[in-house]
């Protein structure tokens, strides 16, 4: 049992007076926009969501960090808290150097004193940290693709907290929980984290968590960063306040933590108990695979799921709260109440829905069971995930040139609009070059970023329902999976290879590319003096050698059908 400690904890902001003078003098320093994970640190270790923590990590830090998860004077700390940045902007710094910290509108929100600069080893922080360094895992990569190559550590100096427009009396403080449990007098308060909406599952485990610990509860779900293709938070917190009134008020909170997930399985659960400790809780909920991603790039689960409450568990004295442990809930037909799945009674029906299978039933519309859901969380849900036929998506065609994705393309442009129903729109390469990124070059980071372009209209498009065909060579693999992550938080994306040999691209060539590319005179051609990474597992490849477009095009049709984004 431990003694709950509700005295405030340090926070890095400064005075009012004080921030307003620094706003002033920070103005004239060198600027760092944050990232959006970025910012969700920075809130955290300015209110002391991260304390011991003053700042980003020095090196010294990070390597016990990583190899120990220790910081470098032995205190417990499981994941590095780091401010990556490109190699271009660390070169303009000198250690000492204060520079300033801006949110993606411009505003200052902290300054920091620059006392270390570093190029980390990826590859050994994803080893350590995530379990592998396998780029299945979100966090590697992240890691990988879009973190800087360059960290900086050094200490902050908060001079506001970034700017919440959304549930904002939904958003507290660890300080101003503590006062809110000194307040109602809560001695015992054991957290339940969650990234999902709330099932009845979850109602039963809570329920079960706060009766065992004989303790209040406080909701406390993940609002910031979490894994690619969730629910986003703004559905998830209409579901929340849906079934709040399924719990006791006297006894139940809820509050939004803005915190960038890694998805680290162990580690980080141990940094969500310690997260939970600084704003006052005494219990922590660790369930089945907490914070787990999925597969690996073999098929396997990243994590055993009993491994993090095995941590939890070896740390808890150490780190001052109380893990409350639970498996994995199923509902009992027989007895129609839910149960561990490790006490289900002899003989007895178990029913479960996963959450891939929820998605399928939401995407066909179909029926949710009131033994799984409540009927409000349906609502929500079926809100913002309307069966696919009603959604929108985007059809990505990659090839080489001159592999026929433009003309295809086309094709399928026509097929569908002839259909109805959405508005299509097309986004080929050579157009979007023209209109969109004129002055953008050949080069891979200029590649990249007429893609990256691509794929933000296209994102767009679909989060309005729409169709959105992309026609670009999109050689990097890398960058493509960018783009998917991108448009799969607002609908379906269908790659689609055109996988015509380079060979015939070359016969084909009516512009005469390839010929000026063998010749050198087109630098970093597809292909020729530049790689393209074949997809591994696109949802269609088309093989266009001796088959004529339409009957294409209608490959794309049937896949959708099948897919169900159009009607049969």
């Amino acid at each position: 049992m431990y003694t709950p400690n509700l005295a405030p904890i340090p926070e890095l902001y400064v005075s009012y007076e004080s921030a307003q003078k620094l706003k002033i003098e920070a103005g004239q320093l060198i600027s760092w926009d944050l990232t959006p994970r970025q910012i969700c640190d920075l809130e955290l270790l300015m209110n002391g969501g991260f304390n011991p923590l003053k700042g980003f990590l020095s090196e010294a830090d990070y390597d016990s960090v990583v190899d120990k998860m220790r910081l470098a004077d032995g205190t417990l700390w499981p994941m590095p808290i780091t401010l990556d940045v490109p190699e271009a902007f660390a070169d303009k710094l000198e250690e000492g150097q204060d520079i300033a910290l801006r949110d993606q509108e411009g505003v200052i929100l902290a300054t920091m004193t620059v006392t270390d600069r570093w190029v980390p080893n990826k590859a050994l922080e994803a080893e350590k940290v995530f379990g592998a360094d396998d780029q299945a895992h979100p966090a590697v990569n992240y890691l990988h693709n879009k973190a800087g190559a360059v960290y900086l550590g050094g200490p902050v100096t908060g001079i506001q907290q970034p700017v919440h427009y959304d549930f904002k009396a939904r958003r507290d403080t660890p300080n101003e929980l503590r006062a809110l449990f000194r307040k109602l007098g809560w001695r015992k308060v054991v957290a339940f984290q969650t990234r999902n909406p709330l099932h009845r599952a979850h109602q039963e485990l809570t329920f079960r968590a706060a009766r065992e610990a004989q303790a209040n509860l406080l909701i406390h779900p993940v609002v910031g960063m979490t894994k690619p293709g969730d629910v986003d938070h703004f559905t998830r917190v209409r579901c929340y306040e849906a079934v709040l009134d399924q719990y006791p008020s006297a006894t139940t909170h809820l509050s939004l933590l803005n915190l960038a997930m890694r998805m680290a399985g162990p580690r980080e659960a141990v940094w969500h108990a310690l997260i939970r400790r600084n704003h006052g809780l005494t219990h922590f909920i660790v369930g089945r695979d907490h914070a787990g991603p999925g597969k690996n790039s073999q098929g396997k689960d990243f994590y055993d799921p009993y491994a993090a409450q095995e941590l939890v568990r070896q740390h808890q004295k150490e780190i001052g709260i109380e893990m409350v442990d639970f498996k994995q809930m199923v509902y009992v037909q027989e007895k129609a109440q839910y149960f561990p799945v490790d006490e289900v009674p002899e003989g007895s029906t178990v029913l479960d829905i996963s959450g891939t299978e929820l998605r399928r039933r939401l995407r066909e519309g179909l029926e949710i069971p009131d033994w799984f859901s409540f009927p409000e969380v349906v609502t929500e849900l079926r809100r913002t995930s309307p069966r696919r036929s009603k959604q929108g998506f985007t059809v990505f065609f990659t090839g080489f040139s001159g592999s026929g994705k433009s003309t295809i393309a086309n094709a399928l442009m026509i097929k569908l609009m002839e259909m109805g129903g959405r508005p299509v729109t097309l986004l080929d390469g050579d157009v979007v070059r023209k209109n969109l990124s004129s002055e953008l070059g050949f080069s891979k980071e200029h590649r990249d970023l007429n893609i990256r372009r691509i794929g933000y209209v296209a994102s767009e498009i679909t989060k309005n329902g729409g169709i959105a065909i992309c026609a670009p060579i999109a050689p990097y693999a890398t960058t493509r999976r960018a783009v998917r992550e991108d448009i799969e938080q607002f609908g379906a994306f269908l790659e689609v290879h055109v996988s015509t040999s380079l060979e015939e691209c070359e016969r084909r060539d009516r512009k005469g590319l390839y010929k000026l590319a063998r010749e050198g005179k087109i630098k970093e051609f597809t292909g020729i003096s530049d790689p393209y990474d074949i997809p591994e597992s696109p949802e269609l490849r088309l093989d266009t050698e001796n088959v004529d477009v339409d009957t294409c095009a209608h490959q794309v049709i049937l896949k959708l059908e099948s897919m169900g984004l159009i009607a049969g």
